[in-house]
């Protein structure tokens, strides 16, 4: 016997290019009772292509059917703040084609609606659903990219033109929200270049660059006057490149490049591979993006990723970039308080970080939310601390130093412009940090910097030394007092001074016996040579 699946019953408003698209999918999936256009003869050839629905000319009309839960809209960008309002006070819930609103205040009153009336408010940022993208957020999540340094993306096309609209409205909204969604932070200021060749006022290409946390750039690039097709995501990280490109067969959608920098001493080489095809399971996004409403619909829950809010945040860095075209130069992108002007006394908070009084942050520092600075420390110019970072007392950070995610940074510690930490460092008390190999006070030898990079994991003991010039890989642990004067393997326990490897240590943070498995957490480990790599890839 076929089971019978009971959908929550939606209208389609809108059945032009892409309203047919939603008609197709929300009717396969059994959900679709309604669809409404003013065009008759439109909505004549979509009866006669899926029978069995009901046509109305307006929302107004399907809104007066009481079995209709849910109203998708797929009508012109200017009418979408109307009419998700009216859906909304109607007691509906809505999926809105992106954007949201072509207005920042707009989209924050129906944002503020649908959170009253306790409604299922969607943006259909269908990207997000794609089996690529989710594929990609999991390999960034594991670190195997290392830290992200830049990304771009070009959505070009010929055709498709309008009169009505930019195409960095009708384009960028996706990728938008796509890289927002792989870097998992917001934009902190964006730059918009354009112009306008078709119609005067309409910009039929445009160009924008985003800076976000931890100085990730990038770039995005739209134009619907290009002789050819592209749709492609570029992600550069330290240790491997990603691209994803959708309009590619389902084989090539995602591309893994193992191109890794190293330094030599003062010198960078590159260490090419062979592309890695990553296999994808074949899926329709618009197809999964229905089915989340629906199940948003039934659970009360929307996903993050294109929720409401999710909207009002896509729609805040399209206004900033509409802004800085009009007015010729980069904007800053506030939701929240910004840095600076902290209380006299207790404890000052602004977008989501904590900074003692007694502590100084540089007005040009970028702050990521649940940063926390304890007593009488200091972040220095161009300096970028990552999201959830705990910094203790006394400590100096910069300048121009990155900080990633997560970090946790204990009294007394100096971070020196050319040292970086990737996520989830532990710095132990005390810990030295260098960035000139044979300082003398009387000669000046700042450009003869050398960078250090402390891999995401590592821990470093208290009082120890990093001297310049050297990588700790991933999840290797510095005992305490020891003296760093090499680079340092993934997971290499390391000891004494000058310090030697003395044993592999776990993810966890486990000493590992020789049989390299964790009796701790269960992670097996192998030895490639070149330090100990997890044989369950989900764990490294």
């Amino acid at each position: 016997m076929t089971e019978v699946i009971h959908r929550p019953r939606v209208a389609v408003i809108g059945t032009g290019y892409w309203g047919r698209n939603l008609v197709r999918n929300f009717y396969q999936l059994g959900a679709l009772k309604t669809v409404a256009d003013p065009d008759r003869d439109i909505l004549a050839s979509v009866l006669q292509e899926f029978p069995g629905l009901t046509a109305v000319d307006s929302l107004e009309e399907a809104l007066k059917d009481p079995e209709i839960q849910g109203i998708v809209l797929a009508t012109p960008p200017r009418l979408h703040a109307e009419q998700t309002i009216m859906a909304l006070s109607a007691g509906r819930d809505v999926l809105v084609e992106k954007p949201l609103a072509l207005n920042y205040e707009d989209g924050r009153q129906m944002v503020s609606l649908a959170e009253r009336q306790k409604a299922i408010l969607m943006v259909d940022h269908i990207l997000n659903r794609h089996p690529a993208v989710i594929r990609l957020k999991e390999i960034i999540s594991a670190g195997e990219l290392g830290r992200i340094c830049h990304v771009y993306s070009r959505r070009l096309n010929f055709g498709r033109i309008r009169r009505e609209g930019k195409a960095l409205w009708d384009l960028a909204p996706h990728d938008i929200s796509l890289i927002m969604n792989l870097l998992d932070s917001l934009p902190v200021s964006v730059q918009a270049f354009g112009g306008s060749y078709l119609t005067p006022g309409t910009q039929d290409v445009a160009d924008a660059d985003l800076v976000f946390p931890m100085g990730v750039k990038a770039h995005i690039s739209v134009s619907w006057l290009n002789p050819f097709k592209e749709q492609r995501l570029v992600l550069v990280g330290l240790d491997k490149m990603a691209v994803f490109e959708d309009s590619a067969p389902w084989s090539d959608k995602l591309v893994l490049y193992s191109y890794r920098l190293r330094w030599r001493g003062l010198v960078p080489e590159v260490e090419k591979a062979e592309p890695e095809k990553i296999q994808l399971t074949v899926k329709e996004p618009l197809k999964e993006q229905c089915l989340a409403f629906l199940a948003a619909m039934e659970t009360r829950i929307p996903p993050t990723d294109s929720s409401g809010l999710e909207g009002l945040r896509v729609l805040a860095v399209l206004t900033a970039m509409d802004r800085s075209l009009e007015e010729s130069r980069a904007q800053i992108i506030k939701l929240d308080a910004p840095v600076g002007d902290f209380q006299s006394s207790g404890v000052a908070q602004g977008s989501g970080y904590t900074v003692h009084p007694s502590s100084v942050v540089d007005s040009d520092v970028i702050l990521g939310p649940g940063v926390r600075i304890w007593h009488f420390s200091h972040v220095l110019q161009g300096s970028l601390i990552g999201p959830d970072c705990n910094i203790g007392q006394n400590v100096v950070i910069g300048p121009r130093v990155r900080v990633g995610r997560g970090c946790k940074i204990q009294n007394n510690v100096s971070i020196y412009e050319g040292v970086e930490l990737e996520d989830d460092v532990f710095c132990g008390p005390s810990v030295v940090f260098t960035n000139v190999f044979n300082p003398r006070a009387f000669i000046r030898r700042m450009s003869e910097m050398r960078p250090t990079l402390i891999k995401r994991g590592a821990t470093i003991g208290a009082n120890a030394t990093i001297v310049c010039g050297h990588i700790l890989g991933e999840y290797s642990f510095i005992g305490a007092g020891a003296v760093v004067t090499t680079d340092v393997l993934p997971h290499a326990l390391m000891t004494g001074v000058p310090a030697k490897r003395t044993g592999w240590i776990c993810r966890c943070g486990e000493k590992l016996g020789d049989d390299l498995h964790c009796r701790i957490c269960g992670l097996k480990y192998e030895d490639f040579g070149q330090g100990l790599k997890a044989v369950d890839p989900k764990g490294e």
